[in-house]
């Protein structure tokens, strides 16, 4: 499965919950580089994911700015399936 197809369905899947605002991140000359694929923010806490497919691994910047998010009490994880982001919206969910 292409990334893209998995971050279609990872949206599909956040737009679908209550108090859940999500959008991809679009790179190029008008986005910041390194930047999460899909920003959400849901129920008042910021998450950010790195969409990757089975084989795909994240580049330095990626991971510096997932480590940045991390520190400042957001959320930011690489996913590379649906499944991982219910995990992880299931998680937040419970502390709610």
């Amino acid at each position: 499965m292409l990334e893209k197809d998995i971050t279609n369905k990872i949206l599909k899947y956040l737009k679908g919950l209550d108090k859940c605002y999500c959008f991809k991140e679009h790179g190029g000359s008008y986005g910041s580089a390194g930047i999460p694929d899909i920003i959400c923010c849901f129920h008042g806490r910021f998450v950010a994911f790195e969409v990757k497919t089975a084989k795909g691994r994240t580049t330095a910047l990626q991971e510096v700015n997932i480590r940045k998010i991390n520190e400042a009490d957001g959320i930011a994880v690489v996913v590379r399936s649906v499944d991982d982001v219910k995990n992880v919206m299931k998680e937040m969910e419970e502390r709610i």
